[in-house]
């Protein structure tokens, strides 16, 4: 068993931005607005953002990348290799979550000790938007009604059991898990799990693990979202950048699991 954090939003345009000006990272995405979901984002550029995070903070990089930008395996001779994952270094703080602490987030209670179908903390199916424009609902998802996008990452109906917004609809969004479940290819294909303002609600419930999409491939309905390790105290400022969760602590803007 290990704790780890999650990020309660998907990542914002805003902190793409950020990290651009900040990183010179180049990363690519849709220009919405800065409150929503970074999407048309590649698998490999929300890998870097997590590099950038962790550089930021003095951190071991989570992915590895050559001098020419295409992404590799580690290997036994770098410090921090981990066999079970060939893609996570072990010295990292942050990375992209896994296919289990993706899913954990999402639908488990720990208070009641379960989990639920739904990433609304229920095993009902959850109304979804049911005309365009719909400000009522649990969840965004097709419901009847298609938004021309989108929410704001802090507008997207209940929150999971954890804390979370927006593991249910709103945006597909990137894990780090590859779709055979192994990781131990560069270029296979990853998950990418959570359903989408565009999705029937079957896409958003907890036997759905998500489908594969090519790692290069970008998507105006894909984002993701950061997680990381339980901190140290000295950088916990920097973190309320990214809009963690510690519920251990009982603050507002921070959370924790144990996986």
């Amino acid at each position: 068993p290990y704790a780890y954090r999650i990020g309660k939003y998907e990542v914002s345009e805003r902190m793409i931005d950020v990290a651009n000006a900040l990183g010179g990272l180049g990363v690519t995405q849709d220009a919405r607005g800065p409150d929503y979901p970074a999407t048309s984002v590649t698998w490999f550029e929300a890998a870097r953002f997590v590099n950038w995070l962790n550089a930021s903070t003095g951190h071991a990089p989570a992915y590895k990348f050559d001098a020419g930008g295409a992404f590799q395996l580690w290997q036994p001779s770098d410090a921090g290799y981990d066999p079970s994952n060939l893609y996570r270094n072990r010295r990292a703080k942050y990375f992209l979550p896994s296919l289990n602490e993706w899913h954990k987030a999402a639908y488990y209670d720990p208070a009641a000790g379960v989990y639920y179908d739904y990433p609304t903390g229920s095993d009902a199916v959850p109304d979804g938007i049911d005309f365009p424009g719909d400000p009522a609902f649990d969840a965004v998802f097709y419901d009847g009604g298609l938004n021309p996008g989108p929410n704001t990452v802090a507008d997207v109906g209940v929150l999971s059991p954890y804390g979370t917004a927006g593991q249910g609809g709103n945006v597909r969004e990137w894990e780090e898990t590859a779709f055979d479940r192994i990781n131990d290819a560069a270029m296979e294909d990853r998950l990418a799990a959570g359903g989408s303002v565009n999705d029937h609600p079957n896409l958003l419930a907890s036997w759905n693990a998500g489908g594969g999409t090519m790692p290069q491939l970008v998507n105006p309905i894909l984002g993701f979202r950061i997680a990381g390790i339980v901190p140290e105290p000295r950088i916990a400022a920097f973190l309320g950048m990214i809009a963690f969760t510690l519920l251990r602590y009982r603050r507002p803007t921070f959370f924790s699991i144990s996986q």
